[in-house]
């Protein structure tokens, strides 16, 4: 079965050699890794998502995804290789583990956050059960049993008709957190974590009529503006939207992820928290309407046609890196946050889980909530702690305490191009 790309493309034209447009997604597991069940459960997995099972091919100037019967690698290292290569068995999603940490590697235009969560809930399913010798519930989780809805493989973008007309915004350039403080971009992206307990920060999310994202999205606002008080530039924060309930596709398995665009105005900074909160609220009630994500989605649609209709891949690739020059004009910061991660009785097994995946801003804040813990995933272009620091200190301000992890390079996968075959480990130096 082929499947002709679509909403793939302009993010295979975003990737590049030392930033590669996939996620990455670390698990530590309460013991060592047994590899022979990890294994069994990669297997097992795959078989359940056959439309993450393909090959990319080009064909007649078309992309297309064939079936790939050759199985989905399991690499001893972290490190983990290269995607649509041949120690990949030419794959977009690949495992990898050491010790007692488990790694998945996704091409992010295959697949979301969402789409990346749901694969991990079936991989811990299968992999717990046998590695603990426990029955866990398969409620909410999809498994063998399940029929594989038609819902799941289509794209709902190259299906939806009718799009509103493409939203223009005329509005200011946002702060550049790096050209702000002086720092230069660095060759790879550095990572900084820090937990928090779940109960406690979801208390002051209730307290102060907030959710997770837009809270984050708040506390970093607030510690951008108090760092450089008189910047003449907006803070603007990028707060991501899945797009499946306005397309009516809950089940598709595509990169379906829009913006709401937060603007941290200077009228709002001498409001209580609760009061910018609301505003922050509002801003994405706005701007998550149906019709307004639609409108998103239209933009997709315009931009992808145009992509396609150029005919060199050197044209393609100056026209995705136009679009990643936009969106750092756009954002400060971008924030990420699927929802608390559900992946049920398998849950209590995880230690630690972290989200890796390409930034487009300097900053991007990846959220996540596995077995009572917060994760903020800072991953940004430049080593200094100066704006983590920050966001600590608004923490330390709001009563929150933290576990916090100190800066290390970020690692994702290469992502072997079809216009670029060069690339054939996961090496990136």
């Amino acid at each position: 079965m082929k499947q002709r790309l679509f909403t793939e493309i302009l993010p295979l034209y975003k990737s590049k050699k030392n930033h590669p447009y996939a996620i990455r997604i670390r698990m530590r597991m309460a013991d060592r890794v047994d590899a022979a069940v990890l294994r069994d459960a990669v297997d097992t997995t795959m078989k359940r998502y056959p439309y993450f099972c393909v090959r990319l091919r080009e064909e007649s100037g078309e992309f297309v995804f064939e079936d790939n019967p050759s199985p989905v690698v399991l690499f001893d290292s972290v490190h983990g290789v290269a995607l649509n290569a041949k120690n990949s068995n030419y794959h977009m999603i690949s495992f990898s583990y050491v010790d007692d940490w488990i790694v998945m590697d996704v091409f992010h235009g295959l697949t979301d956050g969402m789409g990346a969560y749901e694969v991990i809930r079936t991989l811990l399913y299968y992999y717990c059960s046998r590695r603990y010798n426990v029955t866990l519930s398969r409620q909410g989780i999809r498994t063998l049993e399940d029929e594989i809805s038609l819902e799941e493989w289509e794209c709902p973008v190259m299906k939806a008709e009718n799009l509103p007309t493409p939203r223009r915004y005329e509005m200011p350039t946002a702060l550049n957190p790096g050209v702000a403080a002086n720092l230069p971009v660095e060759k790879y992206s550095t990572v900084y974590g820090i937990t928090v307990a779940e109960n406690e920060f979801m208390q002051f999310n209730r307290e102060n009529g907030a959710s997770p994202g837009t809270m984050v999205s708040l506390l970093l606002s607030r510690a951008i503006a108090k760092l450089f008080p008189d910047a003449q530039e907006i803070i603007r924060i990028i707060l991501c939207v899945n797009q499946r309930k306005a397309l009516h596709a809950s089940l598709a398995h595509q990169s379906l992820v829009g913006g709401a665009l937060l603007a941290y105005e200077k009228n709002l900074r001498h409001l209580s928290l609760r009061q910018q909160i609301q505003a922050y609220r509002n801003m994405v009630a706005d701007q998550t309407t149906e019709e307004n994500v639609l409108s998103g989605v239209a933009s997709v649609v315009g931009l992808t046609k145009m992509l396609l209709s150029k005919n060199r891949h050197e044209e393609r690739t100056g026209i995705a890196a136009y679009v990643d020059e936009m969106a750092v004009r756009t954002g400060t910061a971008c924030v990420s946050y699927v929802g608390k991660a559900n992946f049920q009785e398998a849950e209590k097994y995880v230690r630690e889980f972290h989200v890796g995946s390409y930034n487009t801003t300097p900053i991007t804040v990846q959220i996540s909530a596995v077995n009572g813990k917060f994760t903020f995933d800072f991953i940004q272009k430049f080593h200094s702690p100066i704006y983590v620091n920050a966001f600590l200190k608004e923490l330390e301000e709001n009563g929150i305490s933290y576990e916090f992890q100190t800066g290390m390079r970020e690692e994702l996968p290469h992502i072997v191009l079809p216009w670029n075959q060069e690339l054939t480990t996961a090496s990136q130096d």
